[in-house]
């Protein structure tokens, strides 16, 4: 069974895209089949992976996102899944802070990332979804979508409070909306 993670924190900084990229490489190196999805409008996570110009990429999350919004068909997976190394790789751009917005508006908002990551997860262990650093649209779908959360923090009074605050709304979001997060 594949597991779905959101490495999450409203502080930026921490260490969320640095975690999610060398867990997932990790991961990749023990056998395992490691989907990367960057979800954070910066595209630090796709940035890293070595696509540096990330403005000129077809397809990205923000693509799919929104016909997903549109209730369209996706377009097929090599188009828009890239090869890191052993791992593959859903890019992002600037667009999706577009689709945020566009998410106040949607119909089943918090659900299209599950609805994206559903077709996707068959084919790997882990799903490594990398957030922005807020508690917006856009992070919620990444809570919505998993089934575990990290939370990468430094030590410093800020950090854990951001800490704090995470795991509170985390904790009101599951009551009202999504299943049991470990």
């Amino acid at each position: 069974m594949c597991k779905v993670l959101s490495v999450v924190n409203q502080k930026g900084g921490v260490g969320k895209t640095t975690t999610a990229l060398n867990l997932g490489y990790a991961l990749s190196e023990k056998g395992k089949k490691v989907l990367l999805i960057d979800l954070d409008p910066q595209g630090s996570l796709t940035i890293s992976c070595g696509y540096d110009d990330n403005d000129n990429l077809e397809t990205t999350i923000a693509t799919l996102m929104a016909l997903t919004m549109e209730d369209r068909l996706l377009p097929g997976k090599n188009n828009y899944i890239l090869t890191v190394g052993s791992m593959d790789l859903v890019p992002c751009n600037i667009e999706l802070s577009a689709i945020e917005v566009s998410l106040v508006n949607a119909m089943s908002r918090e659900m299209i990332l599950k609805a994206i990551s559903g077709e996707l997860k068959e084919n790997y262990d882990y799903v490594i979804i990398d957030c922005s650093p807020s508690l917006g649209m856009l992070t919620i779908n990444a809570l919505a979508a998993c089934n575990g959360v990290l939370i990468p923090v430094t030590p410093e009074y800020l950090s854990a409070k951001g800490l704090e605050l995470l795991l509170k709304n985390i904790l009101k979001l599951k009551r009202g909306l999504i299943r049991v997060l470990k």
